[in-house]
């Protein structure tokens, strides 16, 4: 859904069916009677019970919006073995599971020196380049890519080849040959690393769940092709589009630049505020009543994160940007059992890359007008594509 009313904002649309009402039948472009979930307490609740599956071979999952190019489903998608967000319990439980011990906020605090000294190699790098230069591909992507491809083992010089792949494929509008290459692509790669992984371990992520006999080679594949897409384009969407959001917020950005602590409180506000992962599907088992409607079985729920954050019951104030606010208990992360992995290690990424940017460039600003920010609408991970940027 793009945002219509400022580049930080849901849409009016949305916003507007949230306070009349948050849980909102919508007719898809397929004819499909489905809901929207917007506000939230009731985006919590859809996130919580799994009687909302996340499965995608249940039944047709609608989406609600045309894809060029693309036939209408009719037939429920085929299950991708490993990518467990696509999973239910029990199924779901068993491969988290043998990753939850990779991502403790115990061996994250542990990493916290490695991404601090990544971080600060990647600023002395910007500090050498003549303004004005892209952050977005001199910082805000180089960092979370370094930090996953050295979290699962992946060789940092391959990570072009991975970067355009997932780019590909997450290109909302794109047509169904070039996703399918792109993913192709990706999951070759990955098969040949898990099996090198498998016969040659080492000590990463990648060599501890390859040790797990009851894992199969495709689930391997699947698990690691989740983790290297949500490792570094979550992160360097946040990165991007909060700095650019900081800079767009003058008031917000002096006062962090006075008082380095308030940083942790303003990565939580920006998470809030800004909702990059906004859309999620869930696909209801039976009927089930939500915000005083009823979801009726076989209904394809669309869940706004982004509404859910911005919904003033919860935040008061919630579209103003606000980092003196208690934002704990945003939805960036999702709720439930599907709650992110890795949300440990996204804070610990973005206090350093924030931190390390306005230590280091006091007086950065923008290079370009704000209205010529290209703003990534057309990708199911929303940022900037570029932020030109000086000081």
């Amino acid at each position: 859904m793009d945002r219509d009313v400022s580049p930080f904002d849901p849409p009016r649309q949305v916003s507007l069916l949230r306070e009349g009402r948050p849980v909102s039948p919508m007719i898809f472009p397929d004819g499909h009677q489905g809901w929207l979930v917007t506000g939230y307490d009731a985006v919590r609740q859809v996130m919580a019970d799994t009687r909302f599956s996340s499965r995608q071979d249940l039944g047709v999952m609608h989406v609600p919006y045309e894809i060029p190019g693309m036939p209408v489903a009719t037939e429920p998608s085929p299950p991708m073995p490993g990518v467990f967000i696509a999973m239910d319990p029990p199924d779901h439980s068993r491969l988290r599971k043998r990753l939850t011990g990779a991502f403790t906020v115990k061996r994250m605090k542990t990493l916290e020196e490695q991404i601090l000294a990544i971080t600060e190699r990647q600023l002395d790098h910007l500090a050498g380049l003549t303004p004005p230069v892209d952050l977005v591909r001199e910082f805000a992507l180089p960092v979370p890519s370094l930090v996953i491809c050295e979290l699962l083992g992946v060789p940092y010089a391959d990570r072009d080849t991975f970067q355009a792949n997932s780019a590909q494929f997450l290109v909302r509008d794109q047509s169904l040959e070039k996703k399918m290459a792109a993913l192709g692509a990706l999951m070759t790669y990955l098969t040949e690393l898990v099996t090198r992984k498998r016969a040659e371990p080492e000590e990463d992520i990648l060599s501890d769940l390859a040790g797990h006999d009851d894992l199969s080679v495709e689930e391997l594949t699947g698990a690691a092709f989740l983790l290297l897409l949500a490792g570094h384009e979550t992160t360097a969407n946040m990165l991007g589009l909060g700095t650019f959001a900081l800079l767009e917020h003058p008031d917000q950005l002096s006062e962090l630049r006075a008082d380095p602590e308030l940083i942790p409180g303003a990565v939580e506000e920006l998470l809030r505020y800004l909702a990059i992962a906004d859309i999620f599907y869930r696909y209801a088992t039976e009927d089930i009543e939500v915000g005083g409607e009823v979801i009726q079985k076989g209904s394809t729920v669309v869940v706004s994160l982004l509404a859910a954050n911005h919904d003033s019951q919860r935040f008061p104030d919630a579209d103003k940007l606000d980092i003196h606010r208690q934002a704990r208990g945003h939805m960036s992360f999702g709720h439930g059992v599907h709650q992110c992995l890795g949300q440990q290690l996204a804070r610990i990424e973005m206090r350093a890359g924030f931190a390390g940017l306005l230590r280091r460039f006091p007086s950065l600003r923008l290079a370009v007008p704000a209205a010529e920010v290209k703003l990534r609408t057309d990708m199911n991970i929303y940022g900037v594509h570029e932020l030109p940027v000086a000081w």
